[in-house]
């Protein structure tokens, strides 16, 4: 008689990751939309809302990093440096009552994980997999090696918009960028990595778990 073969486990709910990656954003955006101003040039009550708004990030990205440990029982590299980042850069905006501290924070978060991926390129290293404490079945280090250098410039890229639309458009009309447009981008890139990790021996049954785990800011 022919054993069962044995079942592949269960990957980690995509609800999870979502929530961890994205949750802290949405909690951000909801908290602002409340608190603003409906006249936007009430620069005063423009500020009051960013203040409340980034401490309720705050506060979100914190219980995102404590669900990631509990959930998925781990706490990536890059989560506890982009937290980091929120962290500091949040206090800063709440401390000065200055909204130009948690908008530079997408920059100096993106500039850090493009010096990390590139800067790891020229000794050989693939980051990307160390920040992301995964590994995918059968990615060959080549893969790696391609999948970081391209998230490192794709990080470059997402610098230089954010410092484009932080400065061209009203807070509101920025955060609603960092929301959707940000964030679409990143799937979209995700996305558009799949052949090439296809190619390079990721097996096809991984690449549910690689679209859920885009990196983040």
């Amino acid at each position: 008689m022919t054993e069962p073969t044995p079942e592949k486990p269960a990957a980690k709910s995509s609800w999870v990751n979502l929530l961890v990656d994205f949750g802290p954003l949405a909690v951000f955006f909801v908290v602002y939309k409340h608190f603003a101003p409906a006249d936007a040039q009430n620069g005063l009550g423009v500020v009051v809302a960013v203040t409340k708004s980034t401490a309720a990030f705050m506060i979100a990205t914190v219980i995102a990093l404590i669900l990631s440990k509990w959930k998925l029982g781990k706490i990536s590299p890059m989560l506890w440096l982009s937290t980091t980042l929120i962290l500091g850069f949040g206090t800063l905006t709440v401390f000065f009552h200055d909204p130009f501290w948690i908008q530079i924070k997408p920059t100096a978060v993106y500039l850090v994980f493009a010096a990390l991926l590139l800067g790891g390129l020229l000794r050989g290293k693939a980051m990307l997999q160390i920040l992301l404490q995964s590994a995918f079945e059968g990615l060959t280090q080549e893969g790696w090696l391609k999948l970081s250098r391209n998230w490192g410039l794709f990080f470059l890229f997402l610098a230089g918009l954010n410092e484009v639309l932080r400065q061209v458009l009203t807070f509101g009309g920025w955060l609603q960028a960092k929301l959707w447009l940000f964030t679409g981008l990143s799937f979209l890139f995700t996305f558009s990595q799949i052949p090439m990790v296809l190619k390079h021996g990721m097996g096809e049954d991984e690449t549910e778990e690689f679209v859920d785990m885009p990196p983040h800011d």
